[in-house]
């Protein structure tokens, strides 16, 4: 997730091109600055999108947070500000968590106001975000090959490990996170010199372990689960994949370059098109 739009190929070496599924698009909001992430809030059935409004690195306080209806309709386009450059979020006993660069805010959902910002020591790019069932939440730390957790107000390192491979996505799904890899040798344009696959920890015992046949495949952004299938964007190529264990990554529907944290109510999938300042909504068939 970047500014910068970079030109590159769609077909990629042992990706399936021609997908059996498609993804069809039911609605598309607009007039976002950079959206680069889309989270479902079950309580109140509506759709929250973090703004970024500038570098991703900056802290200038430009950034917000906007609703959005289930049919896309804008709620507040500035529901809550106080940011700087948030990007993933996740919701946990009443409160809403969002990323953003080096710390995590907190607002309260019921009033919308922002109520504290948790300061993550030894954090660098703070990008997507997550829930177990227990309530604890998982923010990846994309330039560091981390991911921490936070239990309450209290971060802590939850897993550092080469294999992460610079964490964008993260879905908390059952006794796991799925974690989806931007790759290795992060290039100035945001290229890699390897590109990302999908990943999963195990909440209990924290090892990482890649899945098979989703390796090396695309710098990866945002990851959800419905079901069991795995959906992943792209954002250098715009592609959004689904994968089921024991198959390969498949292209299911294609944007332009820019598509980033996605989300999900179940039965939709959400995608924040950062570079064109949009928000579409698929179903799966």
């Amino acid at each position: 997730m970047k500014t910068l739009i970079v030109s590159t190929f769609l077909a990629i070496a042992g990706i399936a091109t021609a997908p059996a599924v498609q993804a069809g698009e039911t609605w598309r909001a607009a007039g976002f600055e950079q959206p680069e992430s889309a989270l479902f809030d079950a309580a109140d059935r509506r759709i929250v999108v973090s703004n970024v409004v500038g570098n991703p690195g900056e802290a200038d306080g430009n950034g917000y947070l906007s609703l959005l209806s289930m049919d896309g309709k804008v709620i507040t386009r500035r529901w809550v500000g106080g940011m700087d450059a948030p990007k993933g979020m996740a919701i946990s006993g009443g409160k809403l968590y969002a990323a953003d660069i080096t710390k995590v805010r907190v607002v309260d959902l019921a009033s919308g106001k922002l109520v504290s910002s948790i300061d993550v020591p030894g954090a660098v790019f703070l990008n997507d975000m997550t829930a177990d069932a227990s309530g604890k939440v998982y923010v990846t730390d994309m330039l560091a090959d981390t991911i921490y957790r936070i239990d309450g107000d209290k971060p802590e390192l939850f897993v550092k490990d080469a294999l992460l491979a610079s964490p964008n996505g993260v879905f908390a799904d059952g006794g796991r996170l799925i974690v989806a890899s931007w790759g290795k040798g992060i290039k100035p344009d945001f290229s890699t010199a390897e590109p990302g696959g999908l990943l999963a920890v195990d909440l209990a015992g924290r090892k990482v372990t890649p899945l098979p046949g989703a390796q090396k495949f695309a710098d990866l952004d945002g990851v959800i689960a419905i079901g069991g299938d795995i959906y992943a964007t792209a954002y250098m190529t715009g592609t959004l994949y689904r994968y089921k264990a024991g198959g390969k990554p498949q292209a299911v529907a294609a944007f332009k370059p820019g598509s980033a944290d996605i989300g999900t109510d179940g039965k939709k999938i959400f995608v924040p098109l950062m570079n064109e300042g949009e928000m579409a909504a698929l179903k799966i068939d």
